[in-house]
């Protein structure tokens, strides 16, 4: 999947859960590090991709790309596998306490969910790719939706950008319509 689909997917998925699971009281800093880590979780796979736009982004970006890359066993390996989502959670945390004293106004155990919720994300979407995702490193099986690989769709294609991303659209926007009261409650604790 491209970028784009990965950041609709991830805060598709974000709202449900927090749809799902009502947050009684959050910081309107805990809300805005939450998104900003939910799309960092969104990408956070492809890091070991070293044409990936977050490593196109830097200056530079794709010596550390290639170095992460390798080190991560090349693309769609470790880092999209349920070993890589442990590994990345783990890390992740520990950054988070670390920066944690810094940003004392910020739930860490939210964001840090947030960016969970982003790159689950990110390994479901490319499930319905061609390509598959190695879920159960170290066996070394690419697992796709549906199991035949010929109905799966092919990254950056017109399935992508014309079914895919238009009902992660539709979804996202159907889960903001029907719960808009409870948004609407949400998002009033940040006014008062």
């Amino acid at each position: 999947m491209i970028a784009r689909t990965h950041d609709v997917a991830a805060a598709t998925l974000l709202l449900a859960v927090v749809l799902a699971q009502p947050l009684e009281s959050v910081t309107l800093a805990t809300a805005v590090t939450a998104l900003i880590a939910n799309q960092i979780g969104g990408i956070a796979p492809d890091l070991d991709q070293p044409t990936a736009p977050f490593w196109r982004n830097l200056p530079i970006g794709g010596i550390f790309g290639k170095v992460i890359g390798r080190s991560l066993g090349g693309h769609r390996f470790l880092s999209h596998s349920l070993i890589g989502l442990v590994i990345f959670g783990f890390l992740t945390h520990l950054l988070l306490e670390f920066l944690h004293p810094i940003i004392p106004r910020v739930d860490i155990d939210l964001v840090w969910w947030a960016f969970m919720i982003g790159m689950v994300s990110h390994l479901i979407m490319d499930s319905f790719t061609k390509e598959g995702v190695p879920w159960l490193l170290p066996i070394p099986i690419k697992f796709g939706f549906p199991p035949v690989r010929h109905l799966r769709i092919t990254t950056g294609k017109k399935a992508e950008h014309f079914i895919i991303l238009p009902l992660l659209l539709c979804a996202a926007i159907w889960l903001f319509s029907s719960n808009y009261a409870e948004i609407n409650l949400f998002i009033d604790q940040f006014r008062r």
